[in-house]
């Protein structure tokens, strides 16, 4: 099926996944692990828990319950990234744990009963369960971001004052199906 929910589904965590990549490109290392406050998380924190949680709830996701006895998700909160580039390789290997697991699944995968905490979901809930907590994490890492960079930080969406100018060009195209992801 061209337009499946498993197809719409891979296309948004891969928006949320680029608009984490064109965040974390911007900074430095020392940037990244900026805390605004005590105790509160920077985006290095947030990415190697999001990381953590992917590994754990990716991994043997069919036949495992999604949290692991081997995730050590108070550690997580705990910032040992030595450099930008293990950030980025945590990063990604979360993603891949994510996609590779999306990637084996069917249509017909979408009801059956998986365990996350010893509660069933089917794979839709359990995939919209991430979907939701994957996009609030980014939204936090782009807010941190627009922090960071201030007055100087570029949009990632449609910029303040050009709504008119993005529906214009969005309007003077035939109506079709896709998927907003897809001019992008």
């Amino acid at each position: 099926m061209e337009h499946s929910y498993l197809t719409s589904v891979i296309k948004q965590f891969e928006y949320y996944k680029s608009l984490g990549d064109k965040t974390l490109d911007r900074f430095t290392l020392k940037e990244l692990q900026k805390e605004f406050e005590q105790d509160s998380n920077s985006i290095a924190i947030i990415i190697k828990h999001m990381v953590g949680n992917m590994m754990s709830r990716w991994t043997n996701f069919l036949t495992e319950d999604g949290e692991k006895e081997w995730r050590q998700r108070d550690d997580e909160f705990i910032d040992s990234f030595r450099n930008k580039a293990d950030i980025l390789d945590a990063w990604n290997k979360g993603w891949n744990c994510l996609f590779e697991a999306l990637n084996t699944l069917a249509e017909n995968d979408l009801e059956r009963i998986i365990y996350i905490r010893n509660q069933g979901h089917t794979v839709t809930e359990a995939i919209n369960r991430q979907l939701a907590h994957y996009a609030y994490h980014v939204g936090q890492i782009v807010f941190l971001g627009k922090l960071l960079r201030g007055k100087s930080w570029q949009s990632l969406s449609i910029p303040k004052g050009h709504s008119k100018t993005y529906n214009k060009e969005k309007f003077s195209k035939a109506k079709a199906r896709r998927h907003f992801t897809d001019d992008l």
